[in-house]
């Protein structure tokens, strides 16, 4: 278990792309968990804790870009370092 206290505090909305706006390297430093009511979620492309929802990527499809068609899940979102 590493020390939670050096660790740069996770932002409200963050994803993994790291061609969005709300991609942080200095998070993905080190491993993080999301928890979607009270579940574990292994499959995250980005979550926003205030307003309540995770994207998930729809299956094998893609959009015409080659990226994941992503699905909004809204629930209890909680983020941590694992």
């Amino acid at each position: 278990m590493t020390d939670t206290n050096s660790l740069p505090a996770l932002p409200d909305r963050l994803c993994v792309n790291p061609r969005s706006p709300h991609y942080v390297e200095e998070v993905f430093q080190q491993d993080i968990g999301i928890t979607v009511n009270g579940k574990e979620r292994f499959d995250v492309d980005e979550y926003c804790i205030s307003e309540g929802w995770v994207k998930v990527a729809a299956g094998k499809a893609l959009d015409r870009r080659g990226n994941p068609l992503l699905v909004k899940v809204k629930g209890t979102i909680e983020a941590f370092y694992k």
